[in-house]
């Protein structure tokens, strides 16, 4: 398969499934390798012949969906997010928390993967529970559409090469050696539950302190996508609690109910009756005017 064929395919076929190509762009070489061995595995000769059978065939379009799905994962990914998580964001939420009488802080990763950046926030919240900077314990729900991705990342272990970007003093506390392989440790796996999910199709019950969607709804899917997916996650958000979204990533334009509280790194507040909230590090508050621009 011709990577030109390959792109035209899919230029053709995203925006039908609720896609759009610019997000598939630079990660299309993943999806063009399953496309050529699903045409293997039906005994296909060619892109215009499969664009063929999927309009005899209307569930193949859901096969179809399934295999443009991006699985890049790895640890601490955008270390400044996760630096800000650690320093400002989680003990903010979990001061706020337990003012209400919450024992614990809920959070979600969706579209997990395998599991890095799970993990990442696991070791990063019980780090921050010994040093006593983070006076609750974390809860995740994890959620994947891909069940073997998911697999993996409940086994949690990994090669050494995909831990490289991993402070040293984490992967001695963190992890133990099985020969060629590094597994996360017992105490770093607790609180976690994962669950296979469409997330265009369904969402976790909440409600939760802090919510990633990171690399995902904002770069792969189109803008009605994209605001359904984001009424339905500040529907299972704590008034006040954080949305985190990739670096490289905006929220649609207008959107309510967020507002941006370290915009630099893509983390926004969800907005509560009564706003009080400290002044972020970056610079004051923004107006309330401007917290409604979120996707500016």
């Amino acid at each position: 398969m011709h990577d030109s064929d390959c792109m035209n395919f899919l230029q053709w076929s995203l925006p039908r499934m609720g896609m759009r190509w610019r997000g598939f762009r630079k990660v299309r070489a993943q999806v063009c390798k399953r496309l050529q061995r699903r045409l293997e595995e039906l005994g296909i000769d060619g892109l215009d012949a499969y664009r063929s059978f999927l309009e005899q065939d209307r569930g193949e379009w859901e096969r179809l969906r399934f295999l443009c799905r991006v699985t890049i994962s790895s640890f601490y990914r955008d270390r400044a997010v996760f630096d800000a998580l650690r320093s400002h964001v989680l003990p903010a939420l979990a001061a706020s928390a337990a003012e209400n009488g919450r024992s614990s802080l809920r959070c979600l990763c969706a579209g997990c993967a395998s599991g890095e950046e799970v993990y990442t926030l696991k070791i990063l919240a019980q780090q921050q529970q010994r040093e006593d900077s983070l006076a609750l314990p974390v809860e995740i729900v994890a959620t994947d559409i891909d069940a073997e991705m998911l697999q993996r990342a409940e086994r949690g272990a990994y090669s050494k090469s995909s831990l490289k970007t991993l402070p040293r003093e984490w992967l001695e506390d963190a992890f133990d050696q099985e020969v060629d392989t590094f597994r996360v440790k017992d105490r770093f796996r607790d609180r976690i539950l994962w669950l296979r999910q469409d997330i265009q199709e369904e969402m976790p019950p909440g409600p939760f302190d802090l919510v990633l969607c990171r690399n995902l709804v904002f770069t792969y899917l189109d803008l009605p996508l994209q605001r359904d997916i984001l009424d339905r996650l500040s529907s299972v958000l704590r008034e006040g609690g954080a949305l985190v979204i990739g670096k490289q990533e905006s929220l649609p334009e207008g959107t309510p109910h967020f507002y941006p509280w370290l915009n630099s790194l893509r983390v926004y507040r969800r907005e509560m009756a009564a706003e009080h909230w400290p002044v972020a590090p970056e610079g004051p508050m923004q107006s309330k005017r401007q917290k409604r621009g979120a996707g500016s």
